[in-house]
């Protein structure tokens, strides 16, 4: 079963976003609280949506998946990023992960969104095989860019005034 995650399941959300980064290497990195994404998620302006799998027999929850809305200039529509899927180990190959991007793609078609944009770790093979079952496309010229930390802060400081005129 997929549903829309509530304010109760934040802390299971929190619990597989740091199963999710323990199994990409990088458990280091994260280091959002459960204070924060109740905030993010259920918050007065929510910055992302999720939602959860729940495995069939048992009701527990087997997995997730993090989103919010994008925009492309080039189509003049909204789309969707895919920030986070993670389906529990013990319960892969029972068709969660499908299961949450099909509810996801029926998302976009929904809302009219054009595109559904996720991005994977080069080394993670069994999601790209994954992936690719699905029809999805490798962008492999594309390169995610990213600032962070001393780099973020160097180039903020260096920020020009703007100004904010009437709409």
């Amino acid at each position: 079963m997929i549903r829309t995650a509530t304010v109760h399941d934040v802390a299971e959300i929190h619990a597989m976003i740091r199963e999710l980064a323990a199994y990409e290497k990088a458990a280091e990195q994260a280091r959002a609280t459960e204070e924060q994404l109740r905030a993010a998620l259920f918050g007065e302006h929510p910055a992302a949506s999720v939602l959860i799998a729940e495995d069939d027999t048992t009701g527990a929850v087997a997995g997730f998946a993090l989103w919010f809305p994008r925009f492309s200039t080039w189509t003049g529509t909204r789309g969707m990023h895919l920030e986070d899927l993670y389906v529990r180990p013990h319960t892969r190959g029972a068709g969660h992960g499908r299961a949450l991007l099909a509810a996801l793609a029926a998302i976009c078609r929904e809302n009219g969104f054009e595109r559904f944009e996720w991005v994977v770790l080069d080394w993670n093979e069994p999601a790209i095989a994954f992936y690719k079952s699905l029809g999805a496309e490798l962008l492999e010229e594309w390169t995610v860019c990213r600032l962070t930390g001393g780099p973020l802060e160097e180039l903020a400081a260096l920020a020009p005034p703007v100004a904010h005129r009437a709409r």
